[in-house]
């Protein structure tokens, strides 16, 4: 049964001239049937570049509707469309407004994972991989940084000459990692580096070996000699660490994290988004202008 979908799905798939975008967050068959794995940026780049008349994204809302602004001419399809993002739903365009009101000389750096909405009325939008280099491009000596509080804490760090406004928003799955985690699986493996997401929280981040976005710890990881490492991200990353690195353990830094949203996508739910065209993103073409505004912005700073 299994290998009879796949197969319907690759055929599929070759009939609408598909591509298949997958999180590295998703379900490990998700990333093993897709063309492109990988995190928030490389994906942008892939939606941006793609020559496909349709894009079927295993992620959540917000990545599809990254896609879709970014190919309004083409079809994007979420597999599931109640695969959400708890911390995208923290902040909306009216919070932005109001901050901006706050402080009308600040520029709006918006985390991608965020609606489009919050993208529209953001300056520029950024990822966990290029949040610095996206503060540092910029002129302005304030920074309003929505909604991630633990990145944007992060990115502060690296950028002291300017003043940030940071949201409340958080990523619960890497906010509920404590230092106190980090003391148990220290104690257990007292030579192994741990490598953090930024959006955990300071605290965590302090006694973190190296911090980066997903692909930035899987490219550690492949480059490191060490034969043990500590996990500190969602746990679908643990599937291509495992396929890349071979001869190495890898543990997580707390079991429960684990995205519910990020596990929707199936086999039997991208195959009828893919027969049926179902669950197309739909945005309003003054919307998607305006947010296409500050991911393009990102996606040319170097």
């Amino acid at each position: 049964m299994q290998l009879k979908i796949v197969e319907d799905i690759i055929k599929l798939k070759k009939q609408r001239n598909a591509v298949i975008l997958a999180h590295l967050y998703e379900r490990p068959e998700m990333q093993d049937i897709a063309d492109f794995v990988g995190d928030s940026l490389e994906l942008s780049r892939k939606a941006r570049d793609t020559e496909a008349d349709v894009i079927a994204f295993c992620g959540v809302r917000f990545m599809g509707e990254t896609a879709k602004i970014l190919n309004p001419q083409k079809i994007v399809l979420m597999p599931n469309e109640d695969a959400g993002c708890p911390m995208a739903d923290m902040v909306t365009a009216d919070d932005v407004y109001e901050l901006r009101r706050k402080h009308p000389n600040a520029a709006v750096v918006c985390y991608v994972n965020s609606s489009a909405e919050v993208k529209a009325a953001s300056d520029i939008c950024c990822t966990s991989s290029n949040a610095i280099k996206v503060v540092k491009s910029l002129k302005e000596e304030e920074i309003i940084f929505v909604p991630d509080k633990n990145l944007g804490h992060y990115v502060s760090k690296f950028v002291p000459n300017k003043k940030f406004i940071l949201y409340s928003g958080y990523c619960p799955i890497h906010d509920s990692v404590t230092s106190s985690d980090v003391d148990k699986v220290r104690a257990s493996y007292p030579d192994a580096p741990i490598l953090a997401h930024p959006e955990c929280t300071p605290d965590v981040l302090d006694m973190a070996d190296f911090i980066g976005s997903t692909a930035q710890i899987i490219d550690y990881a492949i480059n490191s000699n060490e034969k043990t490492l500590i996990i500190g991200t969602e746990n679908g990353v643990l599937h291509q660490l495992k396929k890349l690195c071979k001869d190495k353990e890898f543990i997580m830094l707390n079991n429960s994290m684990v995205c519910p949203d990020m596990k929707k996508a199936t086999y039997e739910s991208l195959f009828n988004a893919l027969d049926k065209l179902q669950y197309k993103v739909e945005l309003d073409e003054k919307l998607t202008e305006k947010a296409y505004g500050s991911l393009d912005r990102m996606l040319s700073v170097h």
